[in-house]
């Protein structure tokens, strides 16, 4: 009972925070909350841009998911893979290799989430292309 409990409150709160980031920009409200760290320091972090793109993405707009956070949209497509190939690894009996259990795709992922960091708060073109318009 406790289980089907936990499920639908997760599947209930996502669906909510989904149809409020369909109905909700996040640029013309100011009740969101800023990134704690380019409001202290004037940086960009990982994760900048990505309410915005959320409320891109729900409205089908692709290319604004892109001029928000391009890592947002690559790290839904891993998800997605991830939670794709686990899925049908448990219904279809498979077993295929998920290499998201690789032991050095933990730090490929950090790899790329540092360097894309550091290259959307370089100021100069083309990559001030990556920071959240």
């Amino acid at each position: 009972m406790q289980k089907k409990i936990t499920w639908f409150a997760i599947i209930f709160g996502t669906l909510s925070l989904a149809v409020f980031y369909f109905f909700i920009n996040p640029n013309d409200v100011n009740f969101l909350p800023e990134c704690p760290l380019y409001f202290t320091t004037g940086f960009y972090c990982p994760g900048c841009g990505s309410q915005r793109a959320t409320h891109q993405l729900l409205n089908f707009n692709i290319f604004g998911v892109l001029q928000q956070n391009v890592l947002f949209l690559i790290s839904l497509l891993i998800l997605g893979y991830h939670i794709t190939l686990t899925g049908i690894n448990a219904f279809f009996k498979k077993n295929f290799y998920n290499y998201m259990y690789h032991p050095k795709t933990p730090l490929v992922i950090l790899a790329v989430i540092v360097v894309f960091w550091i290259l959307r708060n370089i100021p100069y073109y083309p990559f001030n292309l990556l920071a959240p318009n």
